[in-house]
Formats: C-alpha cells, structure tokens, sequence
C-alpha cells in the first residue's frame, strides 16, 4: 500500500515527466493565433467586406441603366382574305415571324436628393460593418485574455494543492513509521490516509479543470482541441490607471459609442430620403431598336424593317398619397428622436460601467497586496508546522490546519490576482484602448 502511495503521488504530481516538451503558449503568440484562425473574426470580415462593396454610385442610384431587349416571335395559320374586288387570297401554313431588338437606357437625373441620401447611408452601413469587426476582435481578445489568466490562476492553484498533496505524503509516512515502531496509533495512520486521499481528489479535480479550460482556449484559437501546451505564468498588472484620462477616452473610443453614434447618423439621413418623395423624379430616357416581320402573301407587305433612336423625359410627382406621406416623415422623426435617447443611454451605462470597473480596479489592486502576504504568511506558517511535526511536538490536527491555511491562502491570491487583472482588461476594453 506504502509502495502504490507513492507511485501515485508521482504519477499526479508529474503526470508528463516521460512526454516530450509541450509547446509554450505565451498570450502574445495565443492572441496572434486567435486573430488568424478565429472564426468570428473571419466571419465579420466578410461582413465588412459585404458593406464595403455595398458603396457605390451606381448602388445608390446616381448612374444610369442600360438595357438590352431580344423578342423573337413565330407563328404558322392557315388563312383566307376576301378581296373588295370579288377575289380571294390564301395560304395554308402560312409561317410569320416578329423581331426586335435593340437597347433602351434609363437614366434618373433627379429624386429629390434621395440619391445623395442614399449614398450617405451606405457610407455609415461601411462605417457600422467596420465597427462591428472592430467588437468582434475586441470581444475575441477579451475571451482569450480572460481565459489564459484564469489558467495560470488556476495553475497556481495546482502547485499549492500539490504542496499539500507532498506534506500529506510526508504524514502519512511519518504516521506508518511511529505506527510500526508502536509510539502512534491506527487512527492517527488512518487519519494521514484519508487526508492523503482527500488531497488526491482535490489534485485530480484541480487537473480536470485545467484541462477543461485548455480545451476552452484551444476553441478560442479555432484550433484542435486536444492541443497540448503550457502557459508562461507571467502576470503584469498595470497600476498607471488614472480615471479622469479613461474618461475621456471612453467617449471617442468605445465601440457601443461610436455604433450607437452611427445608428444616430443613418436615422437623419433616413429623414432626408423620406423628405426625397415631396420633389419630382426626373428621367432621360434613349434607346436604339430595331424591328422586322415577315407576314403571308394575303395583305399588301409581305416583309417589314424597322430602325431608329428615340429620346425623351419622363417626369412625376406625388401630389397626393392619403397623407401617406406625413406619417412616413413622422415615423422617420420618432426613430431619430429614438436613436437620440439610446445614444445618450449607452453614454449613460458605458461611464456607469467605467466607474464601477475602476472602483473594482482600485479595490482589487489593495486586496491583491494583502492575500500576497497572506501567502507568505501561510507558507512560513505551514514550514514551522511541519517541522514541528517531524519532531513530534505538535499533534496532526495542527498540520492539517496549516495545509487547509495556505491551501486557501494560495486560493485566495490567485482568484485576487486573476480578478484585479480581469478588472483592468474590462476597463481597457471599455475605454477602447486594449490591444495585443
């Protein structure tokens, strides 16, 4: 039993001593990675390139139309004319063939200023395409950031979970030898075994959950999620934070902003496309065409061409639509007057959510300081109690205490550590000022 403990121990505490060196995965080359392979990303990629090819002239009506026309038409009848003369003509199967073609264009000159509307509208869809890129990025950066920090806090979690794991290792030896030499008791040997299995369960747990998190990571760099790799554990916490500089960041940066901003634009330029409908719609239209038909020999022409260029001008204007009109310009003024409200709105919770984040920031960093030198604390504590106990000076329960002490102590700070961390990506994401 002695003997498969410590085979155990080895196992979990080095479970890949015999594999080949995994690749080191810094954040840097994680966040590079997501920015190729995600697929969010590439997804509104395409989309901004969807709004960008949307832009043009000719989509937003300024150039003109150019059609060309083909109609071939045959028909074969049997037919007899009654001349005024007293005579008759006929003809059986009689075939008669109808052609035309040729090409008309239609250009629209003036609507109201709508074409220009509509142009404008376009270039603020290119700017909203853009922006919603921009939010996946940022939305992608964040998930990786925050995922790989929760790993290393985790993973220092591990490392004072197996801390425990090898002084549980160490009484539980040290409880067999005084059983064997008869100056200590069944329970206390029994007592060392579970607290050692107990510590054997949180390990295993501990380990799942990091590797459930690597799989969550791998997901993020759209990559096999089997992927093996360890991370540098490297966290850099940016103290410089002053509020009154984020705050006027936030205004000129912030994604939601500037989306909400650009919603406001698209709804008073859909005012002035709806105010395009009161003026005339103008046209010039031309085209080339030619005909020819051929007809039985009952008539006068048997055979007919036809050839030539026609021009004009088409105009009209709506002078009455059942006051269609008033409530369309209206309509257009209530969703103007609603982008203004939930432009202000964001403002409103974008500062809101910036002054909780650095107050949680502010907090976060002075919690930080005291769990670090709870750590110390706890470590010192748990060296003298072990030391203590090898000497037999002190019963288990006291050495039990201090694992349970610096095993939350350890717990803590990296939870501080990876809470004041989270809180300072959140502010940057906010003010739009995160980057890789």
């Amino acid at each position: 039993m002695k003997a498969f403990n410590k085979y155990l121990i080895v196992v979990l505490v080095f479970p890949f001593a015999s594999i080949k060196a995994q690749e080191k995965l810094s954040l840097q080359k994680a966040l590079t990675i997501a920015l190729e392979n995600n697929y969010s990303i590439k997804i509104s990629k395409v989309q901004k390139s969807i709004s960008s090819n949307d832009l043009s002239l000719g989509n937003a009506g300024f150039l003109p139309s150019l059609t060309g026309n083909l109609n071939q038409t045959n028909n074969i009848q049997t037919s007899t004319v009654d001349l005024a003369s007293g005579g008759s003509r006929n003809a059986n199967n009689a075939k008669t063939t109808n052609l035309n073609y040729g090409v008309s264009l239609n250009w629209k000159v003036f609507d109201g200023f709508t074409m220009f509307a509509n142009y404008d509208r376009l270039k603020e869809l290119e700017k909203l395409g853009e922006l919603n890129a921009q939010l996946t990025v940022q939305t992608t950066i964040v998930n990786v950031i925050n995922t790989y920090y929760n790993l290393i806090s985790q993973d220092n979690q591990l490392q004072a979970t197996k801390t425990a794991l090898e002084v549980s290792q160490t009484r539980l030896k040290n409880a067999n030898n005084r059983y064997k030499l008869g100056k200590g008791s069944r329970l206390e040997l029994l007592a060392a075994k579970v607290d050692l299995n107990t510590d054997t369960t949180q390990l295993l747990r501990q380990q799942d959950l990091i590797k459930t998190i690597k799989i969550q990571l791998n997901q993020f760099l759209a990559r096999d999620l089997s992927t093996e790799f360890e991370i540098i554990d490297d966290v850099n916490i940016d103290k410089s934070l002053v509020y009154d500089d984020l705050k006027l960041a936030v205004n000129s940066k912030n994604t939601d902003i500037q989306t909400a901003s650009v919603n406001q634009k698209i709804a008073e330029i859909y005012i002035k496309q709806i105010k395009g409908n009161r003026y005339p719609n103008i046209s010039l239209t031309s085209g080339y065409n030619f005909s020819q038909s051929t007809s039985p020999p009952t008539g006068f022409s048997i055979r007919s061409n036809n050839r030539g260029f026609n021009y004009g001008l088409t105009a009209s204007i709506n002078i009455f639509n059942g006051f269609g009109q008033n409530r369309l310009e209206k309509a257009a003024q209530l969703e103007l007057q609603s982008a203004n409200y939930d432009l202000q709105r964001i403002k409103q919770d974008v500062n809101a959510n910036l002054l909780t984040a650095y107050l949680n920031y502010q907090t976060n960093l002075k919690l930080l300081l005291l769990e670090q030198s709870n750590v110390e604390v706890a470590k010192e504590n748990l060296d003298i109690t072990l030391e203590k106990y090898k000497l037999g000076s002190i019963v288990p329960l006291e050495l039990r205490e201090a694992q349970r002490n610096y095993i939350d102590a350890n717990a803590r700070y990296a939870n501080a550590l990876y809470v004041t961390k989270i809180s300072e990506v959140s502010i940057k994401e906010i003010t739009g000022t995160l980057s890789i």
